[in-house]
């Protein structure tokens, strides 16, 4: 009886690791990702990677299989624009390729690749924001955060992804506060510029999120975009377009810290 318990304790140690990992994967998905051209030529991948792990992912890395005509012609990479994702939440990625390959790209595939972190608390408030255009006609997306933590706040982003009336990323964008720290407390100001003229008729709704090294902030959505989302949006782990067309699904995942 004693042998066989020993036994069993063996096999749970080596299975449940397995488990773990396999609902890990399976838990982090790849959502409303579409291709453009920039005002400059580049062609752009975007998209939102959703964790709907119990557990924080980091060191995210989004690679992409480029495809013309069915044959492998480059490859690209990009890290998520967030460096943590929380549980049940989202952070955007943009993939760029530029050169000849760009003008090629009829169909791509995306795998994600990333680690199992520790949790930061989510005390970043994001207190306000505005949807503006500039005296240059550029959309911008300005606002104020606030550091609610016990500690001081280093290297702080604001990132801001939009959509479009599918629901899919039409854009993303990112910047760092000036200055990049903000003591217990404090609050300062953001201002994110959107790059590409061309897609601003095409978008509709936009989340802001910011994060620290030490802290991450609850995701804000100005429009109510989550109830919008909610009836437009589906989830799939990897996917490789053919004209618009789901056909494969993959996702990558390192369990350890």
């Amino acid at each position: 009886m004693l042998i066989g318990f020993s036994l069993l304790k063996k096999f749970l140690l080596l299975v449940l690791p397995f488990l773990v990992s396999s609902n890990a994967w399976a838990d982090i998905s790849i959502q409303n990702d579409q291709q453009y051209f920039g005002d400059d030529g580049t062609l752009h991948i975007v998209g939102e990677i959703e964790n709907n792990f119990n557990v924080p992912i980091n060191q995210i890395e989004i690679k992409a299989d480029l495809f013309s005509k069915g044959v492998l012609i480059e490859t690209a990479n990009s890290p998520a624009m967030l460096n943590t994702i929380m549980p049940e939440m989202k952070g955007p990625f943009d993939i760029l390729i530029l050169g000849e390959a760009a003008k090629q790209v009829d169909e791509y595939s995306l795998e994600i690749n990333y680690k199992i972190t520790e949790p930061k608390n989510q005390v970043i408030d994001i207190t306000s924001t505005d949807f503006v255009k500039d005296n240059s006609d550029n959309l911008v997306i300005k606002g104020t955060v606030a550091n609610r933590g016990d500690i001081t706040a280093n290297t702080i982003v604001v990132v801001v992804t939009l959509y479009d009336r599918d629901g899919k990323v039409a854009a993303v964008s990112k910047t760092h506060v000036e200055p990049d720290y903000l003591g217990a407390e404090d609050q300062s100001f953001f201002f994110v510029s959107i790059p590409d003229k061309s897609k601003s008729n095409s978008i509709v709704d936009y989340m802001v999120v910011a994060e620290s090294e030490e802290y991450t902030a609850v995701p804000e959505f100005p429009f109510g975009s989550m109830i919008f989302l909610a009836t437009s949006v589906s989830a799939y782990v990897m996917i490789t377009k053919y004209s618009g067309k789901v056909t494969a699904n993959l996702v990558s995942a390192t369990g350890s810290k």
